[in-house]
């Protein structure tokens, strides 16, 4: 049987929160890194739609971080990502929805905005763990590129605002959700916390997170992520992290 193949974009949000799903449950799996934009052919044939992760398995590809935790605590429920008891397990999902709605896309819209005008930095974000060839080539065809992501994610002033105001409403719900254990529900690490802190990474950037940036990011997502990080929200994607990140599950093709 062929190993299951996660289809992902390296330095994704969503993405990392199918990945470190995969890895959390120790299961096994090979990893084909695209690049945004030139993405489109191989993930439209897969799914007929454009977004990834996909997380192809016993020949069938799941689509949306969403469904392949979905489907990957089916297949191996431990450790588990959803609590046991139905009340806890509800609010879980709750949250996990909630943040993949109100934070997930607002957060990228906001980030993007202030990313996507410095080409350079921008392309080498975009294209880590490739090859130099295909980052030269990918710088070339940059501008097109950009203008295709400012088009279909709807990236403008007005979104970049709302995106920042969605992320600092994201760090107060964690805020407020957080119980005794810290945890968001009951006294260990599910789903819930995961997405949270998942989404926020690109915010946050935990020395965890998997694919590190390769430059320091621009001055004004730098001078915005330093207004939040003293907040304990941010402090507290840095301790999932630290705590529960763990190792790769990446096998060799």
């Amino acid at each position: 049987m062929a190993a299951p193949v996660l289809w992902q974009f390296r330095f994704s949000h969503f993405n990392e929160k199918a990945r470190w799903a995969l890895d959390w449950k120790r299961f096994p799996h090979v990893r084909r890194s695209l690049l945004p934009g030139l993405h489109v052919p191989r993930v439209m044939w897969m799914t007929g739609q454009k977004s990834v992760p996909v997380l192809v398995v016993d020949g069938h590809a799941v689509r949306d971080s969403t469904r392949i935790i979905e489907t990957v605590e089916a297949l191996r429920p431990d450790p588990p990502l959803y609590p046991p008891d139905e009340p806890a397990r509800r609010r879980a999902l709750a949250l996990e929805e909630h943040f993949d709605e109100e934070l997930g896309p607002h957060i990228r819209r906001a980030l993007f905005y202030d990313l996507l005008p410095h080409g350079d930095v921008a392309a080498e974000v975009l294209t880590i763990g490739a090859r130099p060839a295909t980052r030269a080539i990918y710088t070339a065809m940059f501008p097109v590129i950009r203008a295709a992501m400012r088009m279909d994610m709807r990236i403008d002033e007005t979104g970049a605002r709302l995106g920042r105001e969605k992320t600092v409403a994201a760090l107060d719900r964690v805020e407020a959700e957080l119980q005794p254990s810290g945890y968001l529900v009951g006294d260990r690490f599910t789903v819930a916390d995961l997405t949270a802190a998942a989404l926020l990474s690109p915010l946050v950037l935990p020395p965890e997170f998997p694919y590190p940036l390769p430059a320091a990011p621009p001055e004004s997502i730098a001078s915005f992520r330093a207004s939040l990080a003293g907040r304990p929200a941010f402090r507290w994607v840095e301790e999932m992290y630290r705590r529960h990140r763990g190792t790769s599950a990446e096998i060799a093709a």
